[in-house]
């Protein structure tokens, strides 16, 4: 009888995958030994590997190069980083190392921006689109940049006043986008996004207000829908009502010569994860080129935004269990060493799947249980309506420490949970280590923070005052 660990994710899955191998009873990330890094730094751990997101970077690059080879399509490919996504410096710093762009969300960003260019990570080539709703130190920011020589610096005009403002504020001639409002789907409370300009109102904006601004040239059209990029009706729908405001702009606009598609692409939240990147990446360029050629217009330069998909599948947590509750008859409470709330928030505000495999005793038997977080919130933990299945783990055993992994947790968790802040009920942040490769390969690992101290959490609460 099939009892072990091993044996229920061999049955339930394709397994071992690309990234995840087996060796002896512990789980490897991308040839890396888990419990090594357990044993090194100790658990919970948090952990980003950075050669993932100039691995993923290389890959939509290669989709996008062979579908615009393939539909003989005239416009170049421009891969942009959503920052939002994680603003860490080493994040910044693995992805800029493959020729992208950059896509800002708020004020801050742009002093970001400002580091690197000090730093020669960026330069004035290098494309900086802002997005978001922009007030005093957003507009200034970006006046700053522009004024300063970046004419790259493309703001995406999200609101009717948004234009007056930039152009008080900068001194020279300088290039925008507008943003669609998409239509949201159908499940959603409201109707239009609340981010950009509705589709019938783009052609008269830009005639009441751009077209005769000599101060002002529009490069860009700006789309991108909340439930990104997925092989449905809706997608396409909104695709194609994007590329008649286009070809329509386009017309009495020969200064438009950029389409930004915006991010979207999904990343692997469970080992039966199937997306069919390429063939997105092919229709979307053919769309777009079927469209251009339909109403005789030049096609645009494509941009994209990805953020999930450039820096998710680098991230990784890992935690001990620490006890079993047997709270009744069915339900096994496993207690992890630190909070869900905290560490992974999306797991507990969207109920956001991540993959979750057992680190070490793939030998064992499995049982079936809920996990539970440190916090007194009944709220903290992670169960079957944020995994894909039920939760199946080797049996706990308190004379064999059991500790699980969760992957493709490298988006947004650590600006949503407050990285170096307060922590619900003082729940202190883990250590967090940077995993690389030298040249050769050799995988080398450095401390980004230690986990959090009480002198440093009752430091923001006032304490040392």
């Amino acid at each position: 009888m099939n009892t072990k660990y091993i044996d229920l994710i061999d049955q339930t899955y394709h397994f071992p995958q690309d990234e995840f191998e087996l060796q002896g009873d512990h789980l490897t990330f991308h040839e890396i030994d888990l419990m090594d890094l357990v044993k090194e730094y100790g658990a919970p751990l948090k952990f980003t590997y950075l050669p993932k997101i100039s691995d993923n970077i290389k890959r939509a690059k290669r989709w996008f190069t062979r579908a615009i080879k393939k539909h003989e399509y005239k416009g170049t490919y421009n891969y942009s980083y959503c920052t939002k996504s994680s603003h860490f410096k080493h994040v910044l710093n693995e992805a800029l190392k493959n020729n992208i762009h950059i896509e800002t969300s708020s004020a801050f960003d742009i002093n970001i921006v400002q580091n690197l260019k000090a730093e020669g990570k960026i330069d004035n080539e290098t494309f900086v689109i802002c997005n978001g709703f922009k007030r005093d130190t957003y507009i200034d920011n970006i006046a700053k940049l522009i004024n300063g020589g970046h004419e790259n610096c493309i703001p995406i005009i999200d609101n009717y006043e948004e234009l007056d403002l930039l152009s008080d504020a900068i001194e020279k001639d300088f290039k925008i986008g507008i943003r669609i409002a998409s239509e949201e789907e159908p499940k959603f409370e409201f109707y239009t996004s609340r981010l950009g300009i509705g589709y019938k109102n783009i052609v008269p904006f830009y005639e009441s207000q751009v077209k005769n601004n000599e101060k002002v040239e529009l490069k860009m059209l700006h789309f991108f829908i909340n439930t990104g990029i997925r092989d449905n009706a809706y997608y396409w729908n909104e695709l194609s009502k994007c590329l008649k405001v286009y070809t329509r702009l386009k017309k009495i606009c020969p200064s438009l010569d950029s389409l930004n598609i915006g991010g979207g692409f999904p990343i692997k939240n469970s080992l039966a994860f199937e997306y069919d990147y390429p063939y997105m990446v092919d229709e979307i360029v053919n769309q777009i080129n079927l469209a251009c050629q339909e109403e005789g217009v030049d096609v645009p330069h494509i941009f994209t935004e990805f953020g999930s998909f450039t820096v998710g599948e680098s991230g990784g947590a890992i935690y001990e269990v620490l006890y079993q509750k047997q709270q009744n008859d069915r339900e096994k409470w496993n207690m992890i060493n630190s909070s869900f709330i905290t560490t992974l928030p999306d797991t507990w505000a969207i109920n956001k799947r991540f993959i979750m495999l057992a680190v070490n005793r793939w030998n064992d038997e499995y049982e079936r249980v809920l996990l539970g977080g440190l916090t007194c919130d009944s709220d903290d933990y992670y169960n079957s309506e944020q995994h894909v299945n039920a939760i199946y783990l080797p049996k706990f055993r308190k004379d064999k420490p059991l500790y699980i992994g969760f992957f493709n947790t490298g988006a947004y968790q650590e600006t949503i949970g407050g990285f170096g802040g307060l922590q619900h009920c003082l729940i202190p942040s883990p250590k967090h280590i940077l995993i690389d490769r030298d040249k050769e390969g050799n995988v080398k690992t450095e401390i980004f923070s230690e986990q959090q101290t009480s002198e440093q959490l009752l430091s923001i609460l006032g304490y040392d005052k």
